[in-house]
């Protein structure tokens, strides 16, 4: 197993290296208040300007797409569908097999662990110009029990002025210092299984404290698991489920409040 986390450090360490630009996720406190709502697309449309599209591929997986074309991917386990897309960037978090890879496509420019040397964590910081890339590090519960400090991470997808943030296979309520180094987050990727991640009161703790203005449910394992969760959060955010699989959404369509939309997962498919 370390050996692959090696390779990773070292397909990543471009990243680490470089000059950086300033998050303005975290220099900008308050999301803006936002007009009308959301677009509906096909994830092999052109994305409109100022705008990014968020397709639900499975999981924890997500398509997250730039107007200038770029695409990332979140927990990637090496299958997205039948789709011939190779990602610019994917992520990875590795508390189980079911969001991680030990062989991402070689031809993949960007592969991002959220995981390092046993108990470190990693850092990531990748500037792509249109968008850039980051994690905060938290911590999972071990194989054995116990718990592997930094052993997982949450990304944030800063583009079109938006903060996307997928929590990964968050454990634990973030600290202080978590939740002010991740920032400002207009659209947050959430696991509302409410057993192998985290109790469902706990994780609306954490999407009340962020008061993203979209919150995307996944890692769900059946109806049963998701209506729950929408069952508890009714209370404190309306529910958008219009049998969708992505969205595209910019600062601007952003919903008044903070609004849970339920996308549909659906690997990619070529559609002629």
């Amino acid at each position: 197993m370390r050996w692959v986390v090696f390779s990773f450090l070292v397909i990543s360490g471009g990243a680490v290296a470089q000059e950086r630009r300033p998050s303005h996720c975290i220099a900008i406190a308050d999301a803006a208040p936002g007009i009308e709502y959301l677009h509906k697309a096909g994830w092999q449309d052109p994305v409109p300007e100022y705008s990014v599209r968020i397709s639900y591929v499975a999981h924890a997986s997500f398509l997250i797409q730039t107007p200038g074309g770029l695409n990332a991917v979140t927990d990637f386990t090496g299958f997205i569908g039948g789709a011939s897309l190779i990602p610019d960037v994917v992520t990875m978090n590795h508390a189980h097999g079911t969001h991680w890879t030990a062989h991402p496509d070689p031809a993949i420019p960007h592969v991002l662990p959220g995981w390092g040397v046993f108990g470190q964590g990693i850092e990531h910081h990748l500037d792509l110009e249109e968008m850039l890339v980051r994690n905060v590090s938290t911590d999972i519960r071990s194989v054995y029990g116990g718990v592997e400090e930094r052993g997982n991470s949450i990304f944030v997808f800063e583009v079109a002025g938006l903060c996307i943030g997928h929590l990964g296979h968050l454990h634990h309520i973030p600290s202080d210092a978590q939740f002010a180094a991740l920032g400002r987050l207009d659209v947050v990727m959430a696991a509302v299984d409410g057993g192998t991640t985290m109790p469902l009161p706990e994780m609306i703790t954490v999407l009340k404290r962020l008061k993203s203005s979209v919150i995307i449910p996944m890692h769900w394992f059946s109806d049963y698991s998701l209506d729950r969760f929408l069952t508890d959060i009714r209370a404190d955010f309306p529910v958008e489920r219009d049998g969708v699989s992505e969205f595209t959404v910019s600062l601007r369509s952003l919903p008044e409040r903070p609004t849970v939309v339920v996308l549909e997962p659906q690997y990619l498919i070529e559609l002629e």
